[in-house]
């Protein structure tokens, strides 16, 4: 072979390569690293649905505090004026994420309604995801006597500049928007944490 073939040969071969090769879309937006980008902040929420029967927390300062951010899971504590009860715990599983629900009594015990929620039935896309009461949620629901829990659908939304977190069932829909950006002083630490 001689010199010149050796030059020209493997250049043809790449730009050949090159035009075949299938274009690739854009990475999609990782929705849990997107969460994590958040760690150390803390925002504050409105209620943004529209049912009487959210009052009482409309009446409330509502803070979000992503306040752990490990590999796989990030824990927000939810903030609903005094009462630090509640941390949403995200989990980033081999096809989607988890959302459970971390109740705690103020010294620190698990409250009986807690660890309820669910896993994406499908992958989180354009900034939201859906989260399905699991088997778990609808078992504890039932014991606890509350059934109508059991169709319940926790997502989240984020863009940008907010963080919407919703819950719907059939005749329930209940949702809190963050601002996200600006941030809020850190609330005292959630009831339970080390």
């Amino acid at each position: 072979m001689s010199i010149r073939t050796s030059i020209i040969l493997p250049a043809v071969l790449l730009s050949l390569s090159a035009c075949s090769a299938p274009e690739t879309e854009a990475p999609v937006s990782d929705m849990f690293s997107d969460l994590s980008a958040h760690c150390g902040q803390s925002y504050q929420g409105t209620v943004t649905s529209d049912d009487p029967r959210d009052a009482d927390w409309a009446s409330q300062t509502l803070v979000i505090e992503f306040r752990e951010c490990m590999a796989d899971v990030v824990r927000i504590p939810l903030h609903v004026g005094e009462d630090r009860s509640r941390t949403w715990v995200v989990s980033r599983m081999v096809d989607g994420l988890r959302l459970k629900h971390d109740h705690r009594h103020e010294d620190g015990s698990e409250d009986v309604l807690t660890q309820y929620g669910g896993d994406t039935i499908v992958p989180p896309a354009d900034g939201r995801a859906e989260f399905p009461a699991d088997q778990f949620s609808k078992d504890l629901f039932e014991a606890e006597g509350i059934p109508v829990s059991m169709d319940n659908v926790w997502s989240i939304t984020l863009t940008e500049t907010t963080l919407i977190y919703a819950l719907d069932r059939p005749s329930r829909h209940f949702e809190v928007t963050f601002d996200l950006t600006q941030t809020v002083d850190t609330p005292p630490a959630p009831w339970g944490a080390e």
